[in-house]
Formats: structure tokens, sequence, C-alpha cells
């Protein structure tokens, strides 16, 4: 090999990845084993491996090694009416969901001013992680008025859903205000949750929630895998809203 080695590398490997021979969630041969196979150095492989992880085909697990990547691509509607359950389950994906961090703290000028509250007024600060079959696909921050929902965190905790709290609370249906949609890298902690390269770029989706008399009930920022997702927006809507599941994004 000359010194393109390492594209060589990557496209046999890509190569084995689209024709099934190297399966979603199988390891890769040691870097040693596959300097060997390929007849070239360290450097090359490590670029080589490197590059397929910044496309999303192979996740790098420090002290585990390397795997193809298995994620699925989702193509999730966003309309006035979204819901994450419903999303994936009209694809056959298992969505699932679980809570990382809550706390009440001051809202920030921002939080405040989309929630409709004085800046520094107690607001829920959930931070959780999406799942389409248990592979992460987003992390979200989702911020709501502590005086308004006093419980919301130990019931999210417990398993339900931000449609049945809204209901619990007297809420009965709930509309998107706004998505605004914007591309960048992740930081490192945000590149662990969702098992990816940190070069790999992620979609930021922030979205404000009203209830039916249009008055703010929701605010949240969600990180989402650039590789795992397309997004379509829908103009009209989309009828009876369907129960919502582990992560409303």
């Amino acid at each position: 090999m000359g010194r393109d080695n390492w594209k060589i590398i990557r496209d046999r490997i890509s190569a084995e990845i689209s024709a099934g021979e190297l399966e979603p969630g199988a390891q890769l041969p040691t870097e040693s084993q596959l300097c060997q196979t390929f007849q070239a150095g360290r450097h090359s492989v490590r670029r080589a491996v490197a590059a397929l992880a910044v496309e999303g085909k192979l996740r790098v697990e420090q002290g585990r090694g390397t795997f193809v990547q298995a994620a699925p691509l989702i193509s999730y509607h966003i309309g006035r009416r979204t819901r994450f359950r419903q999303n994936l389950l009209e694809q056959g994906i298992a969505p699932a969901g679980e809570q990382l961090a809550d706390a009440i703290v001051p809202a920030s000028a921002r939080v405040a001013a989309e929630l409709g509250l004085a800046e520094g007024s107690p607001v829920h600060r959930l931070l959780r992680r999406g799942l389409a079959d248990w592979v992460p696909i987003n992390i979200g921050l989702s911020y709501h008025c502590a005086a308004r929902f006093p419980d919301l965190a130990a019931q999210r905790t417990g398993g339900a859903s931000v449609t049945d709290i809204y209901r619990s609370h007297g809420i009965a249906d709930y509309f998107r205000k706004r998505t605004i949609v914007f591309a960048r890298r992740p930081d490192a902690e945000e590149a662990g949750l969702l098992m990816q390269h940190p070069d790999q770029p992620v979609l930021v989706l922030q979205k404000t929630d009203v209830d039916a008399a249009g008055r703010p009930i929701g605010y949240s920022e969600a990180v989402w895998a650039a590789d795992r997702v397309q997004f379509s927006f829908d103009s009209q809507d989309e009828g009876d809203a369907a129960p919502e599941g582990a992560a409303d994004v």
C-alpha cells in the first residue's frame, strides 16, 4: 500500500459493512490484527477507523474495542403535535428513555422568556436520553414551571409521560409553537452519551410547547445524533394527540 493506505482500509471496511459481512454490533479485530490483515501501519489503521467513526459506521468504546454502529435511521415527523413514542412505534422501532438528572433551578433569561415567567422563577430542569431499539439517539434538557407542575420530576422518574403529566394538571392537549434547528459539534459529554465520535455533528432542536389557549407550558433543547435521524416538517395538523413516550423532543 502507498501513502493513501488509510483510504484503502476505510473503503474495504466500509464495503464489508454495506455488504453485511460486518453486521451491526459486530466487533472489529484488534488494531494489531487489522495491521496484519491490511499489511499497514498503526497510523493508517487508526486514521481509517477514525474516519469511519466520524461517518457513523463504527463506534469506538474505550477499553472495549471498535464496533459496527447499529443505529437505525429514523424519519422523525415534526408538526403541531409531535410525540416521540408515536414517531418510533409507527416505524416498528422500540422507543425508550432514561432520566439522567433533575433539579429545580432559577429560570435563565432565555428559559423565562420561552415559558412566560419572570427571570429567576423556579423551574424543573430535566436531563433525559432517548433511545431507539436501545441505541441512543438524543439527549434533551426540558424546562417546566415548578409552581405549575410541582410533581413533574417525581412523575417522570416514575415513568409517566409528559402527556400524562399535563393531563393530570388539566391540560387535555398541547401543541408545538415553534421549532428551531441547527447543527454543531457535540461536547465531550454529549458525544459520550450519544455513543458517537466527537467530530461527528449533532442536530440541536429547540422547541416551545403551548396549551390549547396558547400559553407556554414547556421548553426544551434536544441534541440528536445527526446520522441516526432525518426530520420532516408538517404544515398540517396530525389529528388527535397520541400517548407520548420517554423523551418528548
